[in-house]
């Protein structure tokens, strides 16, 4: 059962989707879970059937568009900034404790990819999460600066900056707004593609798979600023004391990624490895989301059970 639903944060209303347990009883007590979704999706995407999957499990599951995006309010449009992307999460959280049937002893985070990374940054500073979960973990961060490989120089990371700079002077005098992809678009693919990244536009921008109007594959130039500076997980070591999940790929890209946040992590934490999945197969492919949801549940239950 799924229910449309708002919340707020701070002066923005964004938009929600509730997914209820079978057999929902309104007057019984349940854990919840509040779901990130990646840079680029929207909550229709692979977070769907995450929440989905989760509600199957007993769990009231939250999936909501970011600010700025999709359904979501937030002005300018398109924009991706980390910090109000984290706060989200929060709000998720706020409104969860809300709800009369959510115990608010027993709620938790997930994401995938950013979300992933926005999830884990979300709990290192909000205790009500009990328990975290990243899939196909990215640091957006990390990413931003150093590139979907980590092989991005630091004269690289400079250059961009500068254009940045350069941009917000011409938007400031009048240029209009530059965008960029999330993924490349298909004309944008040769042989120095990465293939995480073919498999990220047959992914976004395939109406047989994700494409949805909602999730139009741009991001402000300019809000990349914020990224640059950003890391989910700095403070990883000092600041996460709850149990961290980590599902993986063994095919992906992003592995590296996944891999540093289990090994900084002090806390009790678990990390699964899929093998034969590559980064965009724990999006869409229901075998490897259905492994994911069982690990998700068995973490999630031991964690909450303490």
């Amino acid at each position: 059962m799924k229910q449309k639903v708002h919340f707020k944060n701070g002066y923005w209303t964004l938009a929600g989707e509730l997914y209820l347990p079978d057999g929902f009883n309104e007057n019984e007590k349940y854990p919840a879970l509040v779901i990130c979704h990646p840079g680029g999706g929207v909550k229709e995407q692979t977070s769907a059937l995450y929440a989905d999957g989760m509600a199957r499990n007993g769990f009231v599951a939250l999936t909501f568009d970011a600010s700025h995006q999709g359904e979501s309010e937030g002005e300018p449009r398109l924009l991706d900034n980390p910090i109000e992307r984290s706060e989200d999460i929060k709000c998720g959280v706020d409104y969860l404790t809300t709800l009369p049937y959510v115990d608010r002893t027993r709620i938790v985070a997930a994401g995938s990819c950013a979300g992933a990374g926005y999830a884990i940054f979300a709990t290192l500073t909000d205790r009500r999460i009990k328990a975290v979960c990243g899939i196909c973990c990215t640091n957006p961060g990390a990413t931003t600066r150093l590139g979907w490989d980590g092989k991005r120089t630091l004269e690289e990371q400079k250059k961009r900056l500068g254009e940045i700079a350069e941009q917000r002077t011409a938007e400031a005098n009048g240029a209009p707004v530059r965008y960029a992809h999330y993924v490349p678009e298909l004309d944008e693919i040769d042989e120095n593609t990465y293939p995480d990244m073919v498999e990220a536009n047959d992914y976004y921008r395939n109406p047989k798979r994700a494409l949805h109007p909602n999730s139009p594959n741009k991001f402000r130039f300019t809000g990349m600023a914020y990224r640059m500076t950003f890391d989910a997980y700095q403070f990883i070591p000092d600041y996460l004391d709850r149990p961290l999940l980590v599902i993986a790929g063994s095919k992906a890209g992003s592995l590296w990624q996944s891999k540093r946040a289990i090994e900084l992590c002090n806390a009790p934490k678990e990390f699964y490895v899929i093998e034969g999945a590559g980064h965009f197969d724990l999006y869409d492919n229901q075998t490897y989301i259905d492994m994911a949801v069982r690990k998700m549940n068995e973490f999630f239950t031991k964690a909450l059970s303490k």
